[in-house]
């Protein structure tokens, strides 16, 4: 299965703190500097699968990257250098304490609320009538409040982050406007590779001057969905599932071995003939959102790769 790195435990120059997320580690060095690390861990459900997706945290990593050189003009980023295939380094932000969910299609989460029987997610109405992996009139920003680890997402309003103070009133709108223009743009980036961008989240960060920039990942698999263009409305008129590209075949996988997330259900064993697929997957989702070949990083020993890659970039600095 080759080597995957599910953990670090990293002493770099001038290191302050360490905060660890569900994929990402962001180590927080002096100068305003932050080292973001895309581990191979698989997260669904809110739940951190046991064994680490070869080649995944590279895969996502030079995804966000390139996404947020393509999307730089419209809404600054925190982006300064990826001096490693799993590393991003960039300004050292204070996180908004929510995620900017934006859905142009009733799918997955939206979906399954809207069959047991909701027509309001976070605060918005959702038109009667419609069939799962139909287009809303509008895209819809959903919000979650960001879980740590090994909790749970959960929607929440635009009223009530307001009102409990989480975001104020002046960040929120412009939250909302950049969360707008990154889905158009990704939408349009997705249709020149005969893709539907179908939803996704973005987070947010403030600069120590008070500058909101977007962080962590963008229109990657693991934050995003997307459909195939080509056939979309035939399978929508014969009421056939979409063909995706998103981690959905992971949650579908767990959904049918019995696994949601849910309290007292156990994990199913995930073999390692399965998890080549998994790799496999997330390898063909790249190729098809970037529109590149993949080229594999060395795994022999990725700890000391990304350890030696970090520590030459920042003498540089």
């Amino acid at each position: 299965m080759g080597n995957t790195i599910t953990d670090t435990n990293f002493n770099f120059p001038g290191q302050q703190s360490v905060y660890k997320g569900k994929v990402r580690e962001v180590y927080r060095l002096e100068n305003d500097i932050m080292v973001m690390i895309a581990t191979d861990r698989l997260s669904a459900f809110d739940v951190v699968m046991p064994k680490g997706i070869p080649y995944k945290g590279q895969i996502l990593n030079q995804i966000a990257t390139k996404m947020m050189a393509d999307t730089a003009d419209i809404v600054p980023n925190w982006l300064m250098a990826t001096p490693d295939p799993n590393v991003a380094v960039g300004h050292a932000c204070e996180p908004f304490k929510v995620e900017m969910v934006i859905r142009g299609y009733l799918s997955g989460h939206a979906a399954r609320e809207y069959k047991a029987g909701k027509r309001m997610l976070c605060g918005v109405p959702m038109p009667d009538g419609m069939k799962e992996n139909d287009k809303f009139p509008e895209p819809i920003i959903t919000p979650a409040t960001k879980a740590e680890m090994g909790d749970h997402d959960e929607d929440i309003s635009k009223e009530d982050i307001l009102k409990r103070g989480i975001v104020s009133e002046a960040d929120y709108a412009v939250l909302e406007k950049y969360t707008k223009a990154l889905f158009q743009r990704g939408t349009e980036i997705a249709a020149a590779r005969g893709l539907i961008l179908v939803d996704t989240k973005y987070e947010f960060g403030k600069t120590k001057d008070g500058k909101i920039v977007l962080i962590d990942e963008i229109h990657t698999p693991d934050s995003s969905r997307y459909f195939y263009a080509e056939g979309y409305q035939d399978r929508q008129n014969r009421g056939e599932a979409q063909k995706q590209l998103s981690k959905e075949f992971v949650r579908q996988w767990l959904i049918g071995n019995g696994f949601q997330g849910l309290e007292g259900q156990t994990l199913p064993e995930m073999t390692d003939a399965y998890i080549e697929t998994v790799s496999e997957r997330y390898i063909e989702l790249y190729e098809n959102i970037t529109g590149e070949s993949f080229e594999k990083a060395n795994i022999s020993n990725i700890q000391e790769r990304i350890e030696n890659n970090v520590v030459n970039y920042l003498k540089t600095r």
